[in-house]
């Protein structure tokens, strides 16, 4: 005969439990912020001497150096320019939660002008929003995320 009192207790899981996924977090409207802050530094200084030394062109050039470092950082594997990589977050693929890519991060970048246009208005678009998008994070199809990768 055996004593059975010894075994470990086991706790049913419901198969209904959803598992959480990278997507479920969702940056907030303050961390956000604080990263565009920070970014706006790092893109308007050089933006402001390319204008002031290139009277004529400095104005394209400055587009230019939005659009590529936008591009590339939020596009690239980490999702993160330097503001958000400071704050913590990151923008992923809000269907996969995966990177999106460099035309995804042009594409988004341009939702950024989309979202100036009417006062801001695409920016705070998020304080209303389920699932906190912004205009161009809906035009790209992604979300913005706490980094929990350490």
């Amino acid at each position: 005969m055996t004593d059975q009192s010894f075994a470990p207790p086991v706790s049913p899981t419901p198969a209904s439990t959803p598992t959480p996924t990278v997507t479920d977090a969702r940056a907030g409207f303050w961390i956000r912020f604080g990263a565009s802050f920070v970014d706006g530094i790092i893109v308007g200084i050089p933006a402001l001497v390319l204008e002031a030394a290139l009277k004529g062109v400095g104005s394209g050039l400055a587009l230019l150096l939005g659009i590529v470092y936008y591009s590339a950082f939020e596009g690239g594997e980490t999702g993160q320019t330097f503001g958000k990589r400071a704050c913590g977050i990151r923008v992923v693929d809000a269907s996969t939660g995966g990177p999106i890519g460099y035309a995804r991060g042009f594409l988004r970048y341009i939702g950024r002008i989309v979202s100036s246009i009417p006062i801001f208005l695409g920016y705070f678009w998020m304080l209303w929003d389920p699932n906190k998008q912004t205009w161009h994070d809906k035009i790209a199809n992604s979300v913005v995320v706490p980094d929990d990768r350490g």
